[in-house]
């Protein structure tokens, strides 16, 4: 059978399944706030009498909207406001972390300016939905491009981000032409929140590990119908991504990411021993090590707590400023942006942005539950979180942003990856790629990806 007559029974398979679904999710009851163990979210959406079946089906698919009660609200502004605050750090810079005129200027305009039912009803004007798999509650935003033999692509977010990281290039990528692309670089995007995270469940026991979760994204695309698909991500997303290089589940066409795991193991040995670099290393590489060896002295701070003892961060679901100054904390580079986005030198970030993203934190009462991500995942890896995973078979793609924790090496993402077939250096851009510069994130998706589409 020839390439055309594959892709075209491909095609017809996935829409004649994805049809199906769609039936059920128009017909469906969607979730109430008690079936996700948190308050207020969902709104019913009128029945069918279908309710009961539906109720009974494990792999049913449920659409999903978001309303917070005023009530929460007016809570949240009340907390900001009585917030009793410290004196200021006693140096001129960052050095001991989030300054305090940057994050009164952010409580400030978050208490008395901030809209949530602005990005409540951005939210709302998406396609989101709600499954179960592997006896949790799986949130995720799924938009379908009216351009034939799009691409399914699963994009997965990280901490301190959620879904708001990817809300930008939905439109860019499942509707290109509108975006100055070309319709063939068009693809079907699905945006699942993590475990623990945003409107997805909160795991009651443990086991949520980085394997865990990219078994249930393929189990997600399946459900969807989704015999092909590719996947993106940076920070957790990125090492969901590496996960499935190295499981190589049956139709993952490619990964790309933005935070890929390239650290040679002598560079990594040295790096968490505080050893000199290993001799030879080339300008770039260099550069790579003095930004991770910067990491590793002065920023895993948050990393450590959240992997060793999530459960002690009661003060972030108890303080709306100290939840905020904990997320904005993440890492130098993201911070110095943010930072000067607050002062109202915005590059990518608005303070709005900003505060979309904490208060999706808040009003789910998702920090803690969020860290234990970290915990999960820290008892069963097998390699550190910038190191090389061991990905043989899945063809990759890696983008190189110059303010991410470190910006990796072509040396070192082709030793990493055997199938490197994307790489390029951006000019500009954090550990918020797809957040922060929509535009060029979106480009290299398409690039990445452009090659497999025959396959």
């Amino acid at each position: 059978m020839n390439a055309t007559k594959i892709s075209e029974r491909t095609k017809t398979t996935e829409e004649a399944v994805y049809n199906r679904r769609r039936f059920l999710q128009n017909t469906a009851l969607a979730v109430g706030a008690t079936q996700l163990g948190i308050t207020g979210f969902a709104e019913a959406q009128s029945g069918t009498g279908q309710e009961a079946a539906m109720a009974g089906m494990s792999d049913s698919i449920r659409p999903f909207r978001v309303h917070i009660p005023d009530a929460e609200l007016a809570d949240l502004r009340q907390r900001i406001q009585a917030t009793r605050w410290p004196e200021r750090e006693n140096v001129p810079d960052a050095t001991q972390g989030v300054q305090l005129a940057t994050i009164k200027a952010l409580a400030s305009y978050w208490a008395t300016e901030y809209d949530w039912r602005k990005f409540e009803a951005r939210l709302n004007a998406l396609p989101q939905f709600v499954t179960e798999i592997d006896g949790l509650d799986i949130h995720f935003i799924h938009v379908r491009s009216k351009h034939e033999n799009a691409l399914p692509l699963i994009v997965t977010h990280g901490w301190p981000g959620s879904i708001v990281e990817q809300l930008k290039i939905i439109a860019p990528l499942t509707d290109p032409t509108a975006h100055g692309a070309d319709a063939s670089d068009a693809f079907h995007v699905v945006i699942p929140s993590l475990p623990g995270y945003g409107f997805s469940g909160k795991p009651t026991a443990t086991g949520w590990d980085i394997p865990r979760i990219a078994r249930t994204w393929v189990a997600l695309m399946n459900r969807l119908g989704y015999t092909r698909f590719v996947h993106a991500g940076g920070d957790v997303g990125a090492q969901v991504g590496d996960e499935l290089g190295v499981e190589a589940p049956a139709g993952l066409l490619g990964v790309h990411s933005n935070m890929p795991g390239t650290v040679p193991a002598d560079v990594a040995r040295a790096l968490n021993y505080h050893e000199p670099p290993p001799p030879g290393l080339s300008a770039e590489e260099k550069h790579a090590w003095d930004q991770l060896d910067f990491f590793y002295k002065k920023g895993l701070g948050y990393a450590n707590e959240m992997s060793l003892r999530p459960q002690t961060l009661y003060g972030l679901a108890d303080s709306p400023v100290g939840l905020a100054a904990w997320i904005l904390d993440h890492d130098a580079g993201s911070y110095a942006m943010i930072a000067r986005a607050i002062e109202g030198q915005p590059e990518g970030l608005s303070k709005d942005d900003i505060l979309d993203n904490i208060t999706l934190y808040w009003v789910t009462n998702t920090a803690v539950s969020s860290a234990r991500l970290y915990w999960d995942a820290s008892q069963t890896a097998r390699k550190g979180f910038f190191d090389v995973k061991g990905v043989v078979a899945i063809q990759f793609a890696v983008s190189a942003f110059p303010d991410e924790i470190y910006t990796a090496p072509r040396s070192w993402a082709e030793n990493a990856y055997p199938k490197l077939i994307h790489y390029n250096k951006l000019p500009k851009g954090t550990h918020f790629a797809a957040w922060e510069q929509p535009q060029s994130y979106s480009e290299e998706i398409r690039a990445s990806f452009r090659s497999l589409r025959s396959t």
